[in-house]
């Protein structure tokens, strides 16, 4: 899962969505000095990983990649995944996705203080470019992807990857919606036990 699956599975609590968004950032059990709700978002981010890594679905959607992308193939995946939520978000919310996003960047402009200075770094370009609600595009996809591509230190060709998710989309799109049904479930149970 990707910046805005992960937003959307933390639920209504602003803090945890800070949590989840920074997670990444933050390694192994360093994360005690953030406020509570912030390090059950990251605990949650890591649950999310876990279970998502470990799917047959999402292992399915890898291996059409796998050939090519090798082990660039889940993170390609994540951001494919975020596409069919953003495209169909009436489906998951009933808030639209630029009203959603929105309070999202307001939200990391309010606790900017509590993100990592990579975050802290990256946000300007993640608002200003509204890459949240870009993923409804394939178009935007593709521009996540080329950049992503040039800030990997080996080429991992991730910006071609666009072809095979227009050749394979319908495929793509089934195993999302399936998948996510879990994937929800799974992290809404995760939130009850933090």
């Amino acid at each position: 899962m990707n910046f805005l699956a992960h937003i959307y599975l933390s639920g209504d609590n602003d803090l945890m969505k800070i949590g989840n968004f920074i997670a990444d950032g933050i390694h192994g059990k360093n994360f005690d000095a953030f406020p509570m709700e912030i390090q059950k978002g990251i605990i949650l981010h890591r649950a999310i990983d876990t279970f998502t890594d470990a799917h047959p679905i999402f292992r399915q959607s890898t291996k059409r990649l796998h050939a090519n992308y090798h082990h660039y193939s889940g993170i390609i995946v994540d951001i494919f995944y975020d596409h069919f939520l953003a495209k169909n978000w009436e489906n998951y919310s009933d808030e639209p996705l630029e009203n959603y996003t929105e309070r999202f960047y307001q939200s990391l402009r309010d606790n900017y203080h509590f993100l990592t200075e990579k975050t802290q770094k990256m946000v300007p370009y993640l608002i200003a470019q509204n890459w949240l609600l870009s993923y409804q595009t394939i178009e935007g996809i593709e521009n996540v992807l080329v950049k992503m591509d040039n800030r990997m230190k080996r080429n991992s060709n991730m910006r071609f990857s666009v072809a095979e998710l227009r050749t394979f989309y319908s495929d793509f799109e089934t195993e999302f919606t399936t998948f996510f049904e879990e994937i929800k479930t799974h992290s809404k149970q995760k939130i009850e036990t933090l």
